[in-house]
Order: C-alpha cells, then sequence, then structure tokens
C-alpha cells in the first residue's frame, strides 16, 4: 500500500513530500491511519544524524495515534474503529529474559525501533510522519476514548517516558515528595502525572517564566535554579527528582536537594559524560538511576491511567508544511509543550 509521507533527505535539508510502502496486513497486524503524530526531541537528533549513521530518505515519529482500519485474520486485540496508538518500538525478540518479564523496552538484542529499525520482514522501519502504519497487535497500544487523539499522541513517548520511573520509584503510591526538572515536553507530562498520583510535586526549572504553566498543570512549587539560594533552601526535601532536560547539569547540586534514600532519575541525555562526584551520594545513600520509555504493558497501564484521570498533553497542532519551523522552535524551547501534526495535510 503507498501511503503518503514526509521524510528527511540530509541531516540539514528540509523535510520533502514522498510516498512509502506499507506491507499488507498480516495475521497478527492491525493497519492504523495515523491522525496525529508527535514531534519527540528524538526525532530532531535522529533527523540531523546526532545519534549515529542514518539510511536517508528517513521517516520518522514514534508518538502515534489514529483508528484501527483494518485487522489481521487472527487478530484478537483490536477492532476496526478503536482508537490506537504506536509508541517508541514495534516489536522486541520476545526470548530474552527482560522480554519474557515484560521488559521489552530493555529487550536484551534490542527492539525494533518505530523508524531507523529494521523490521522481521527485513525492511526499514518508517515512523508517524504518514498516513498509516501497519503493526503487530502485541506492539499496538488502545487510546481511551476520553483522551483526544492530538491530546494522546505525545503520551506515547512524553507520557510513559515520565510515568515509568514515577511508577517503579513509588510516586504512584501518592505520598512522595517530587521534583521534576525542566518543563518541557517531557517535565509537563511528569508534573501532570505526578500530580494525579497523588503526589507533592515541584518544579526545577532556570527561571520563573513558566511559574503560573506549571502551577496550572499541577505543580505546588516552582523553583528558579538559577537563584543559588534556591539549593539551600530545598537541601534534602525530595524523595525522587526526574531529569527530564538533556542539558550539561552540576548534577552534584541536584543530588543534594535529595532526601535520604532519595532517587534522581535521568530521562533525558546529556550530549556529556556527567560528572558525579561519590560523595554526591554516599551520604544519605542517595541513588543515581536511569529509566529509559516503559514496557508495551507499562505503556497500556499509563495509557488506562490517564483515562481515568482525564489527562493528555498540552500541545499545539501544525500542518505537514510546518515540520521544519517546529523543530528550530523546538531546539528554541518555543513549544507548549508538543507539537503534533496533523496527518490529513500530508
Amino acid at each position: 500500500m503507498q501511503v503518503k509521507a514526509i521524510a528527511a533527505v540530509a541531516p540539514d535539508k528540509p523535510f520533502e513530500r514522498t510516498t512509502i510502502e506499507r506491507r499488507e496486513v498480516g495475521e497478527h497486524e492491525v493497519r492504523i491511519a495515523i491522525a496525529f503524530a508527535g514531534i519527540c526531541h528524538s526525532d530532531i537528533h535522529t533527523v540531523r544524524a546526532e545519534w549515529g549513521e542514518i539510511t536517508y530518505p528517513m521517516v520518522v515519529g514514534h508518538e502515534i495515534a489514529g483508528v484501527v482500519e483494518e485487522v489481521g485474520s487472527k487478530v484478537t486485540r483490536f477492532e476496526v474503529g478503536d482508537h490506537a496508538g504506536v509508541g517508541c518500538f514495534v516489536d522486541s525478540c520476545r526470548e530474552c529474559e527482560n522480554c519474557k518479564a515484560g521488559l521489552d523496552n530493555y529487550c536484551l538484542k534490542g527492539n525494533i525501533g518505530t523508524y531507523n529499525g529494521i523490521g522481521r520482514d527485513g525492511e526499514p522501519t518508517a515512523g508517524g510522519y504518514s498516513t498509516h502504519i501497519v503493526v503487530d497487535e502485541n506492539y499496538t497500544l488502545h487510546i481511551p476514548e476520553n483522551i483526544a487523539l492530538d491530546e494522546a499522541a505525545p503520551l506515547l513517548c512524553a507520557g510513559i517516558t515520565t510515568y515509568s520511573p514515577l511508577a517503579h520509584w513509588g510516586a504512584k503510591d501518592g505520598d512522595k515528595n517530587v521534583a521534576v526538572i525542566g518543563l518541557g515536553g517531557l517535565g509537563h507530562m511528569a508534573v501532570k502525572i505526578a500530580h494525579a498520583m497523588g503526589c507533592e510535586v515541584s518544579v526545577l526549572s532556570q527561571s520563573l517564566k513558566k511559574k503560573e504553566d506549571g502551577e496550572r498543570l499541577g505543580a505546588d512549587h516552582y523553583y528558579a535554579t538559577s537563584d543559588d539560594s534556591t539549593f539551600e533552601d530545598l537541601r534534602g526535601r525530595f524523595d525522587l527528582i526526574v531529569n527530564t532536560v538533556s542539558a550539561d547539569l552540576d548534577i552534584a547540586k541536584y543530588l543534594s536537594l535529595l532526601a535520604t534514600d532519595g532517587t534522581l532519575v535521568q530521562v533525558g541525555g546529556p550530549p556529556v559524560p556527567m560528572q558525579v562526584p561519590a560523595f554526591a551520594l554516599i551520604p544519605g545513600r542517595k541513588s543515581l538511576a536511569g529509566s529509559m520509555i516503559g514496557s508495551i504493558a507499562e505503556t497500556q497501564e499509563m495509557l488506562d491511567f490517564c483515562g481515568e484521570k482525564g489527562i493528555g498533553a498540552e500541545v499545539e497542532v501544525i500542518s505537514a508544511d510546518q515540520v521544519d519551523e517546529a523543530y528550530e522552535r523546538v531546539m528554541a524551547s518555543d513549544v507548549r509543550y508538543r507539537f503534533v501534526i496533523d496527518t490529513s495535510t500530508l
């Protein structure tokens, strides 16, 4: 099936309109008519070849929301007309220890990315900046009907990337004092989700310019990290800190904000190695950890939670012709808080 898409053709050139081939629907597969595709910072890193070599042309996008249009003969989990989503990966080995334990996001053999990967059919995978996608039903997510599809799309990456560490480190119990570093595409979801979990939520941002937004999204407190007194006043305050930014921070200063047995979780990827003094961790038995998206099962759990709590992303919907401009605006932090492509404009 030939479908419309926009493709990156080089690291420094505009997107181009194209058509790509989507395979016929297999026995256990579904075809989704994509309604909206979110723009993730990972898309930009990949398009600009900042994370390794790329074969161009390439169709990116792993925050995908749409409607099931066709199901395979042995599909049991979806019906035509269901609202469905696709996140950061579309398959895994299904055989390793992690996959068998329901941790397919940490597949030991490497899962198959929604784009810039090689599928089981031996063909390159292509992402959501297109009108349709075919995916195995076991790697497809149900989107609750009460979440608008444009607001649902970023949940497939930004939502699960922040939900997973919050759930894993106990914030879902509702009795944690949580700080979120940065109020961007990831950070605004962390604030919404932690608030819905019943936690006391603080935002640690370079300035106070988004303070009103932070409070509207559910933050109880908002602090400027450019003010050195912030680190004195908040020393030992937090049970959990989720760092959503990719900036090269003085991580020791942020570790000082943890309470005894507290954890700072990295979900943003700084471009340089982090400098972590041992004695920023040893007193107080503090932990520095990392977290990467979430499993398929946990992503469904996140979507169900967001449906129950009425949570969607804060989005700015754009046309396919605005993607190049949107990339520049993301790099300039000029979006509140996620760009979403209306694929009907392809």
